[in-house]
């Protein structure tokens, strides 16, 4: 394990790293309970003098010539590239997950900054020549001001790229909170960004809890926000938000569902399902928890996903070895076990017991091995709530029309995965599956940067998602510009 030494994290506003005026917070790895470094909690003062700050700067930015607001971009990437092996293993130490899943996230951030340094053609809006007798009419994407982004815990490097490089490459000011439990990561990031080259004021770093959200949502300075995390404070976020008159996007949990058909290559398909419900110990909207599988072949992938769980290896993020880390804080521990407790209370069957599984060496870690459970029955908790941590559940179904059914019975619709030889069933998939990230024979369905990150139903509150072009609309208005020369 490296010996580092975090400086306390710090607020950067105005192209200046400064401390917040709030209390201080431990952040804890969550591998070993040790505190890494402290946290300050942005006050409202706080928050409006980086806000202030960012309305300072718009005006500037937004007449900056486009192809130089992507030139630090260009360079952040660089800088991200170059750096990545170490804000992974920060970000290993401080959220608990491996380190080729940290390096994953960080991979898929950067892909995020690519694809916003193709703003000059994202901002392109439409022209019609002679819309009407002697008039052309064009649609211009123009700036609004100043937003902000909300993130969680769970990928504190990657989803904040999901946000700040379109909306500043698209010309406005950007403000961060991210998650108080995991906040290292998110001042490497910002180390960077200074590094880039941002002009002060552009690009800000707010730290802090409950206060600070508050005070960014009621802020008359702020045009929007963007969210992620769980449903019920999602759903806060874009009534208040909204109630403020901003704009929001706020995305929710999940509760996947994987369906696996008898011709389905049924090993890779375990393989696969494993690794979508495990990974980042199970902390992910797009994690697959409940598979749904043809009665023809259930007991043949029910040995094969026992054979699979019991193979991972639960420890410290930073072993080689490690496939399932700790989780984010004692109190998360407590509540997924509680959920095991549930299940099993509930009536489902525990084939695999990840309870009392001990790492050498790191005793006070937050750690929690494999559970799956069979013979999962829809009105379960565990089959209806996100539980966020290491626990698969598996069930059967007669048809491919009935496990569709079955998944479209949750009020989430995030993401769903379909493991098929058929062609049809994969139509069937397509057509009628009910969440806005869909994939077939793929574990996980998550997005490349250059398409939105889809969530439906309870997974999203908004109009307009992350990632790609649908977040350039978000953080610009199009305005008609029609011209008519009648002398010419």
């Amino acid at each position: 394990m490296p010996d580092t030494d975090y400086e306390t994290v710090r607020n950067y506003v105005d192209g200046v790293w400064e401390p917040a005026s709030g209390d201080s917070h431990d952040v804890v790895n969550p591998a070993t309970g040790d505190a890494l470094t402290s946290v300050g909690f942005s006050t409202p003062s706080d928050v409006d003098e980086a806000v202030e700050a960012g309305r300072a700067a718009f005006e500037m930015w937004r007449e900056t010539p486009i192809e130089e607001r992507i030139q630090p971009l260009f360079r952040f990437k660089s800088l991200l590239e170059e750096h990545q092996d170490d804000i992974a293993a920060a970000l290993v130490e401080e959220h608990g997950k491996t380190l080729a899943e940290a390096k994953g996230e960080i991979r898929r951030g950067i892909e995020n900054v690519e694809v916003a340094c193709g703003m000059p053609r994202l901002m392109q809006a439409g022209h019609v020549e002679n819309a009407a007798p002697g008039i052309d009419e064009t649609a211009v994407r123009q700036p609004l001001g100043v937003f902000a982004a909300i993130t969680p815990f769970n990928f504190p490097g990657m989803i904040p790229l999901w946000f700040l490089p379109y909306a500043v490459a698209s010309g406005n000011s950007f403000v961060l909170k991210p998650s108080e439990r995991d906040p290292i990561t998110a001042m490497l990031l910002f180390e960077l960004i200074e590094e880039a080259g941002f002009p002060d004021g552009v690009v800000q770093l707010v730290n802090g809890g409950v206060e600070t959200v508050n005070a960014l949502l009621e802020h008359d300075g702020i045009e929007g926000v963007s969210f992620v995390g769980s449903t019920p404070v999602a759903e806060t976020i874009y009534e208040k938000a909204a109630a403020h008159g901003k704009r929001v996007q706020a995305q929710g949990g999940a509760k996947n569902h994987v369906v696996v058909t008898e011709s389905a290559d049924l090993e890779f398909a375990a393989a696969k399902a494993v690794s979508s419900s495990f990974a980042c110990g199970g902390e992910r909207c797009l994690a697959n928890d409940v598979v749904i599988v043809e009665e023809s072949v259930y007991e043949e992938f029910v040995d094969l996903v026992v054979a699979e769980a019991n193979s991972q290896v639960v420890g410290y993020g930073l072993d080689e070895e490690t496939t399932i880390g700790a989780l984010i804080t004692p109190e998360h521990e407590q509540r997924v076990r509680d959920y095991v407790e549930t299940g099993i209370e509930e009536g489902a069957e525990l084939v695999v017991d990840g309870r009392d599984v001990e790492v050498a060496g790191y005793e006070d870690g937050n750690f929690l091995g494999p559970c799956v459970f069979r013979d999962v029955t829809t009105e379960m908790t565990i089959a209806r709530e996100e539980v966020f941590g290491p626990v698969l559940g598996l069930t059967a179904a007669e048809s491919v029309d009935d496990a569709i059914d079955m998944l479209n019975e949750s009020a989430f619709g995030n993401a769903a995965s379909l493991f098929t030889g058929c062609g049809a069933d994969a139509q069937k998939f397509r057509h009628r599956a009910e969440a806005g990230n869909l994939a077939v024979n793929a574990g996980t369905a998550a997005p490349m940067a250059f398409f939105h990150f889809g969530g439906q139903k309870d997974s999203f509150f908004g109009d307009l998602h992350a990632q790609s072009e649908d977040v350039v609309r978000f953080y610009t208005d199009e305005t008609i510009y029609i011209e008519r020369w009648p002398d010419a």
